[in-house]
């Protein structure tokens, strides 16, 4: 196992915590990351039919059965075990702990509101980014880095990315969306996923995708809700900072790892992406998750906006600093063009302060007209605050 950045604060936290949540998608690491951390703990998973059902029928039993430290996988599973959990969390004669890992946010959060608000830590573990991995198992192209993602076993087992994110296409994100939304018709949610993959970091029309799909518009509201809640999507929001001007209010949605976008957008290689016509959103899908990812490793908020009025102005990224914005662009082009920051420069103007970086696809790192200009191979190492 490579080692995470987030393990630290896991360390730091079951030092104060008696349970703590692990959240995220699936195959992103999390059990792996419990076992390594509390090696002593007693591991049960969810996912085991037998041990599903004793969770279920006896779920007092099922805590009681031992005195040792537990790691539970897949707790949504059994969300009757919740209201026992409060009972032994505090219970004060009971010094266990308890580790839970699941692969939906939804089910996970609505659960601990009702029984375990203010008693659990949650965690949220994505897929690697770039420069968590060890320098020789990094990608070494951008092409590279779009195209395998950042998937744990990818890198573990040395598997080609296109075999595996079809494996994980069909077993998880379809086993997943049937389980909770209990669709029919899987072709129907194929299209959809594609159309939205081809949509990437557009302003979000379920009008226009609904009558794509052929389905109606609250069910295509409530797959996208699903796929943020399995941590397949992420949604970036317009910042509300007016200024004085009109602002579009639409979000965009990104794929929390490019390399289930460059399967879904039925990419075969790294070299396809060379002459991509979607390379340039697919580039800046990457930054926004590279982003999130180094974020929630360091158990941050993300307090990441884009910009954008009904003028033409718009600004890829911005992270609210309280006291002003932060913008940042993303060019995917290798050699780096002075109009490329005219949006930074505009936005400072109405803000009276100055900030801001672009994120381009070349390989030099310097300073222009006050904005930090940084390669995409160094995008969080250069990162003055994420």
């Amino acid at each position: 196992m490579f080692r995470r950045e987030i393990q630290s604060r896991l360390t730091e936290y079951a030092a104060n915590y008696k349970a703590i949540a692990l959240v995220g998608p699936r195959q992103s690491g999390k059990t792996t990351l419990a076992k390594a951390t509390f090696p002593k703990h007693r591991h049960l998973s969810l996912e085991n039919p037998d041990t599903r059902a004793r969770a279920q029928e006896d779920p007092r039993s099922f805590l009681s059965s031992s005195d040792e430290d537990l790691v539970i996988d897949e707790i949504q599973y059994a969300p009757n075990l919740f209201s026992y959990l409060q009972e032994r969390i505090d219970d004060k004669g009971d010094q266990r702990q308890f580790i839970l890992t699941g692969s939906n946010s939804f089910q996970l959060n609505e659960r601990i509101s009702q029984s375990l608000a203010g008693r659990v830590r949650i965690l949220t573990i994505l897929p690697f980014y770039r420069e968590e991995l060890p320098r020789e198992r990094q990608p070494t192209s951008l092409e590279d880095a779009l195209f395998q993602g950042g998937y744990p076993r990818i890198y573990d087992e040395h598997l080609q990315p296109r075999d595996w994110y079809g494996d994980y296409y069909g077993t998880y994100v379809q086993k997943d969306v049937r389980t909770l939304l209990a669709v029919e018709d899987l072709s129907l949610f194929d299209r959809f996923m594609r159309i939205t993959a081809g949509r990437v970091g557009q302003l979000s029309n379920f009008s226009s995708i609904s009558t794509e799909v052929g389905v109606k518009q609250p069910t295509i509201k409530r797959w996208t809700s699903v796929l943020e809640t399995s941590f397949i999507l992420t949604r970036l929001e317009p910042h509300f900072r007016n200024f004085n001007k009109r602002i579009i209010k639409s979000p965009k949605y990104y794929f929390y790892d490019t390399g289930l976008l460059c399967y879904l957008l039925r990419i075969q290689s790294p070299e396809q992406l060379e002459h991509h016509p979607l390379r340039g959103e697919i580039f800046e899908n990457w930054v926004v998750s590279e982003m999130l990812k180094a974020i929630s490793a360091r158990a941050k908020e993300p307090a990441t906006y884009f910009w954008r009025d009904q003028h033409g102005h718009e600004i890829d990224i911005v992270f609210d600093r309280s006291t002003h914005l932060e913008p940042i662009e993303v060019k995917i082009g290798s050699t780096f063009q002075k109009d490329w920051i005219k949006n930074i420069h505009w936005l400072n103007e109405l803000q009276n302060h100055n900030s801001g970086r672009l994120i381009y696809g070349g390989s030099e790192s310097f300073t222009f007209q006050g904005v930090q200009v940084t390669p995409w191979s160094s995008l969080v190492s250069e990162s003055t605050e994420l």
